[in-house]
């Protein structure tokens, strides 16, 4: 039945370093997507209307402009993840990892139950349909050494660089 395949919708917020395209429905947001995504998502399988913008999408969009303005740090956003379970896991570990901190591939894995997983993590991560929103940008090699990002090594250290502004700004402290 038609109705029960949720319609989609497309916005695009331009970010310091590019443009960012959100998708999402009346069930949350299926992706947030860099424009030279190492893993491009499967838009062609999704019914995109281009004619309204989803709240979700909305949503998403003012909140990624308040997360660069500097005012918010953490999203509050319906999602719409698709993966497997251990997917989903992963992606939903990345929502506690504090802004502006980091955390390991095998800190990840042992956060969902999973210590041993560490290669599996980074391929789910590599995965992420949110980018930003759930943030593996965060994620670093055990020696703390910045490691694949599907947006690119540059713009994860923009990322990281731009939360320790943040946090620096707010203590007061210069770095």
């Amino acid at each position: 039945m038609q109705s029960d395949v949720p319609v989609f919708s497309r916005g695009t917020f331009k970010a310091p370093f590019g443009v960012l395209t959100v998708v999402g429905s009346d069930l949350g947001i299926r992706y947030v997507m860099f424009n030279n995504d190492a893993h491009p998502k499967p838009l062609e399988r999704l019914h995109i209307s281009d004619s309204e913008i989803h709240d979700s999408v909305n949503d998403a969009i003012t909140q990624l402009d308040e997360y660069f303005n500097g005012s918010r740090r953490d999203f509050e956003l319906p999602l719409d993840l698709q993966g497997t379970e251990f997917q989903v896991a992963a992606w939903n570990a990345l929502a506690d990892i504090p802004f502006g901190r980091t955390a390991s591939y095998g800190q990840q894995a042992a956060s969902i139950g999973r210590p041993k997983a560490v290669r599996a993590i980074g391929g789910a991560n590599g995965r992420n349909p949110v980018a930003i929103v759930l943030p593996c940008h965060r994620i670093v090699g055990a020696d703390g050494s910045l490691t694949g990002f599907g947006g690119g090594i540059e713009v994860k250290k923009w990322l990281l660089d731009h939360e320790q502004s943040i946090l620096h700004s707010a203590t007061g402290n210069r770095a």
